[in-house]
């Protein structure tokens, strides 16, 4: 029996269930519910072992978190754990290299460039070398281990179920949807996490399944662990009319550090790459210069948690400057010289101690200034991480959902709104899409335009070009293609390299009548720079049209290859690029059928 024919009692059960999630919304939302819950699970395992770890390795007093008190003695254990640590991840790094030379696609890359298809091997590795960087001080933060770890997962189901582009997207969202959530508590903050960073947006399509995945992976943190408020101060914040403005400025201010902090992470690579050093050494020297501020300022180990903020405030203006300076000089240091992290913990720790600083300035040359420091402090925490991670409205849930003080979360609106604007039109990066810059990945964000790079002119073209060569002459090139055969004949040399393209309607021109009929049609060929390679996107395609302004572009192998594979005609070009725009914004919508989605 033909297997395509073969009724849904008589497929194997796999197919079936493929079949099952591929048509049916709600299988989706089921199956991002199991993998919320496996993220939630592998989230606070992998946080558990870290904790261990600094415990173990610092002699952490019982109880106390790193960057929240000095370490137990000697001191030497301050600087001895971060440079073994670094002298092992570069090792660690030097070894896996020549076996997986290629670099780490995370959620928000795989999602704008692969359809959602990431490696659980790569991810693998990804999550152990910020676990090491983690556990042994320097300042980083596990987040980004989080988010690799739980869209990996989703990913690796979604690849094996076969799933559509769109569904292996979502997937990979809840992935990180689940991490965030279940890291912070935060459920809400999770799933716009995963809209505003690896979805690229949200749609009524995704909003049950990453909700479903954010929910789960908080319930099962909180089952394993006591799951409390992150962000708890002695009282509610007091906000008036005036004090929107207050949020503004600090806003203002905070997107400035924000874009500071970014670029010091850029210097610090810089600065490593100089050195007269093997590459493998650089964690070990960046550990080091990490040990060394921990001496003087304890908070710059490790990930600050949104708990650790309060305890950092204490003191006055002339320490929370030190710790300020410090936490970023750490944070840069520690990921220009290879640690493996990120910067969202950090960012929250870094806004409320430069608002905490900002707040005591005021306090000592304004006695009047009436502004609540509470406030200020967690608009600093939101402004600042949502300047650097390039995830507003994440940070105003954050804080909502962290303090339970809604007209606190009305504050940082106001401050996150001003941050983002002042990044976005000053710098115009967040801290991932910088690296990507940086990397040369043209990538902004998450929005899928990795179908236009896989839309190529070899999917594109057809295979049976006409072609003549460039010594016969108009008689002979007339008797071959008599009119209405052809519209474009491809002139090609003895060795079968292209030398420009002919109009058949202009040969077949009455009014040209027989003059020239004995002249070589390699004379009457045009456009001879103007052709397509196999790998060109179907925007190069488009492009190359426009500027040579005919109906058809010929194929060739390669640059310096020039015979002809194929030919593409614009009018094809552009039915299949609007197809493919009608497709992907059904996919937005929900309707798989509503554009001629399949």
């Amino acid at each position: 029996m033909n297997p395509t024919c073969a009724t849904a009692a008589e497929r194997p059960a796999g197919a079936q269930a493929r079949r099952m999630l591929r048509d049916s919304p709600l299988g989706l939302v089921l199956l991002s519910g199991v993998i919320g819950s496996g993220v939630g699970l592998a989230v606070a395992l992998l946080h558990e072992v870290v904790v261990w770890a600094q415990a173990t390795a610092f002699a952490l007093p019982e109880g106390e978190q790193l960057g929240q008190a000095v370490v137990g003695d000697p001191w030497w254990r301050v600087l001895a754990i971060p440079v073994l640590g670094g002298l092992v991840l570069g090792l660690l790094v030097k070894l896996v290299r020549r076996w997986r030379p290629n670099d780490i696609v995370d959620p928000i890359e795989a999602n704008a460039l692969y359809g959602g298809k990431m490696s659980l091997i790569d991810s693998l590795r990804l999550t152990l070398a910020t676990m090491l960087s983690n556990g042994s001080g320097a300042s980083v933060g596990m987040e980004a281990a989080y988010t690799q770890a739980g869209s990996s997962i989703a990913s690796a189901l979604g690849q094996h179920l076969r799933l559509r582009r769109a569904d292996l997207r979502t997937l990979v969202g809840c992935g990180a949807a689940a991490a965030i959530a279940a890291a912070y508590g935060a459920p809400l903050a999770g799933a716009f996490y995963a809209f505003e960073l690896v979805l690229g947006g949200y749609t009524i399509a995704t909003l049950a399944p990453i909700g479903a995945a954010s929910v789960a992976a908080v319930a099962v943190a909180n089952w394993l662990a006591d799951p409390g408020i992150p962000l708890l101060f002695d009282r509610p914040v007091q906000i008036e009319g005036w004090d929107y403005a207050a949020c503004g400025a600090l806003g203002f201010l905070a997107g400035w550090l924000s874009i500071a902090a970014m670029q010091a992470v850029t210097v610090a690579e810089r600065a490593f790459r100089a050195l007269p050093v093997p590459v493998w050494l650089h964690p070990a020297l960046g550990g080091l210069c990490v040990g060394l501020l921990a001496l003087v300022v304890p908070q710059v180990m490790g990930a600050a948690s949104p708990d650790t903020v309060p305890a950092s405030l204490t003191g006055g203006a002339a320490l929370l400057a030190t710790v300020l300076a410090a936490k970023v000089a750490a944070s840069a240091v520690s990921l220009g010289s290879g640690f493996r992290g990120g910067l969202f913990s950090a960012s929250l720790l870094l806004g409320g101690v430069f608002a905490g600083l900002l707040s005591a300035l005021a306090g000592g040359l304004l006695p009047e200034f009436g502004v609540d420091r509470n406030l200020l402090v967690l608009v600093g925490m939101g402004a600042v991480a949502a300047g650097i991670i390039g995830a507003p409205v994440t940070m105003v849930l954050l804080v909502l959902e962290s303090t339970q003080d809604f007209w606190a979360a009305s504050g940082v609106l106001i401050g996150v709104a001003v941050s983002t604007t002042i990044v976005r039109q000053f710098f115009g990066y967040s801290f991932a899409t910088w690296r990507f810059h940086l990397r040369g990945v043209p990538i902004r964000g998450a929005y899928d335009i990795g179908w236009v790079s896989e839309l190529t002119a070899l999917r594109l073209m057809r295979a049976d070009a006409k072609t003549i060569l460039n010594t016969q002459t108009v008689e002979t090139l007339r008797r071959l293609y008599p009119l209405g055969s052809a519209k474009m004949v491809y002139v090609v040399d003895g060795n079968g390299h292209y030398g420009g393209l002919i109009d058949m309607d202009l040969i077949h021109d009455p009014t040209q009548g027989e003059d020239g009929a004995d002249r070589p049609v390699g004379e009457l060929a045009r456009h001879a720079g103007s052709f397509l390679l196999p790998g060109d996107d179907v925007r190069t395609v488009l492009n190359r049209f426009c500027g040579a302004e005919v109906e058809a572009l010929p194929v060739l192998t390669a640059r310096g290859d020039r015979r002809i594979v194929g030919y593409v005609t614009e009018a094809y070009a552009l039915r299949r690029y609007s197809q493919e725009l009608e497709r992907r914004r059904g996919e937005e919508l929900g309707e798989r059928g509503l554009y001629g989605g399949d």
